[in-house]
């Protein structure tokens, strides 16, 4: 197994938007390898998701995958996922609010607004052609991950920094209240 080291804020990749790449590049077994070691970075850090750039590649690629996820236990499950290329497109303008946090800011979270259904089109690590349409916290991450190759970072879009809080204080004092609600909107919308 092998876990690149994780980027954090401040760290001018994280702002620079990542470069697309060709399918002669993704076939290359380099990159196919640096695809492997994402996801298995994504999977130790406990991540939903993670983008090149989060380890220092610029390069559009993200992995996205929940399972049992300690730190996102309530989210839905989403299979293994890699997007290649990926743009996305709202469907509606419908948004909700999110409480995220990132694992290039560690131990911070705070509430921002997603989109609640977008459509991802992208190749798969094989380069065929993807087109989803998510919702929900599933759309949530995906939006996550599509920020992070542009060049943004959830803290971007945080209206109102009094949200902000450690991961601690999230648990001491909002947890339960996002749970509750978000658990409420995945039942009304889906994942």
């Amino acid at each position: 197994m092998t876990v690149l080291p994780i980027t954090h804020i401040g760290d001018p990749v994280l702002r620079t938007p990542t470069r697309p790449i060709t399918r002669e590049e993704l076939a290359d077994p380099a990159t196919q390898q640096f695809i492997d070691h994402l996801i298995e970075t994504m999977r130790h850090a406990a991540g939903a998701g993670i983008a090149a750039n989060q380890v220092s590649r610029s390069i559009r690629v993200c992995a996205i995958e929940v399972t049992s996820n300690r730190r996102y236990p309530y989210k839905p499950p989403i299979p293994l996922t890699v997007l290649v290329n990926p743009t996305l497109e709202y469907l509606g303008d419908e948004t909700y609010e999110n409480n995220e946090g990132c694992l290039s800011v560690p131990d911070l979270r705070g509430n921002l607004r997603r989109h609640v259904r977008v459509r991802a089109t992208a190749w798969d690590r094989h380069g065929n052609e993807i087109v989803s349409e998510v919702a929900g916290l599933t759309a949530g991450t995906y939006q996550h991950e599509v920020d992070h190759l542009d060049g943004m970072i959830y803290v971007d879009r945080v209206d109102d920094p009094r949200t902000f809080s450690t991961w601690a204080q999230f648990d001491r004092h909002h947890r339960d209240q996002f749970v509750e609600r978000i658990t409420r909107f995945v039942d009304e919308v889906g994942s």
